[in-house]
């Protein structure tokens, strides 16, 4: 199987403690977090994608837009979805979107470059 267009990953995890605004320090508030949201946005696309990668690949998020709609409590299980809408080369482009089990909490658009594991790490040092 090839990455193409049309593949769709998911991830989900339960509000606890951890991931609350609060707890990140992205609010002060005990409810579900805009960068928990993201990351598992992320995680999501990342399913998508991970068994496909040939050895010694991996991808890295370069852009994320989202809105974050609605707040979601203590308890809630959070279910990110990644649509893959694009490959150009080594970039992908993913629509993804979140819920609770009331409904909608946020959506938006990401993207991912696949990149030799070696290679990017030795940029690094």
């Amino acid at each position: 199987m090839e990455i193409k267009a049309g593949l769709q990953g998911r991830a989900q995890e339960t509000v606890t403690a951890a991931v609350t605004a609060k707890a990140v320090g992205s609010g002060s508030l005990a409810v579900y977090a805009t960068p928990a949201m993201c990351a598992l946005m992320e995680k999501a696309a990342c399913a998508a994608i991970d068994d496909l990668l040939q050895e010694g690949e991996s991808s890295v998020g370069t852009l994320l837009e989202i809105v974050h709609e609605r707040a979601s409590a203590p308890g809630s299980l959070i279910t990110a979805v990644a649509h893959l809408t694009e490959v150009k080369g080594r970039g992908l482009s993913f629509t993804v979107e979140a819920a609770d089990e009331k409904g909608p909490i946020g959506r938006g658009r990401h993207q991912r470059v696949i990149v030799n594991v070696e290679k990017f790490l030795a940029r690094l040092g």
